[in-house]
């Protein structure tokens, strides 16, 4: 099986950007089709982050993933068996996941990531979701899919 790599992390469901990007990685995680560099961290970093603001467990969700729900399914899931965060609440994690790497703890690791792919020059990429575009063939600066 060929790999794919996951959706944009900018792409939301329900008005949060990287819920399906982590759904989606987990699917592809189930398919054999998500590259094996992404396997070590399945659950961690942002899809730790997300799963934590949701108040639900990784392996809760995945096992949802895997009963074959759709993203709208899998939020509803974790807002009745986590919490439903408020429009405020989805605002702040949307502008703070949006901006992680942009002057904060995140910014070394930006650095050196950015220099370990020979890009270090890029004055474009800005955040680590604009990396994680760069990185997987997409263009930096967060036009999902459904605003295409």
């Amino acid at each position: 099986m060929s790999n794919r790599f996951p959706r944009s992390p900018y792409d939301r469901e329900g008005g949060l950007v990287y819920f399906p990007r982590l759904v989606e990685k987990i699917r592809l995680h189930e398919e054999g089709k998500l590259p094996e560099d992404y396997r070590a961290n399945l659950g961690a970093g942002f899809d730790l982050r997300c799963c934590d603001f949701l108040n639900v467990d990784y392996d809760a969700l995945a096992e949802q993933v895997r009963a074959g729900k759709s993203d709208s399914q899998l939020l509803e899931w974790c807002c009745e068996n986590g919490r439903r965060p408020s429009e405020d609440e989805i605002f702040m994690w949307n502008e703070y996941l949006r901006k992680c790497g942009w002057n904060d703890h995140y910014s070394e690791r930006l650095r050196t990531r950015l220099e370990g792919l020979g890009m270090a020059e890029r004055t474009d990429i800005r955040t680590m979701f604009d990396l994680i575009e760069v990185d997987e063939g997409r263009e930096p600066g967060g036009v999902s899919a459904a605003d295409r």
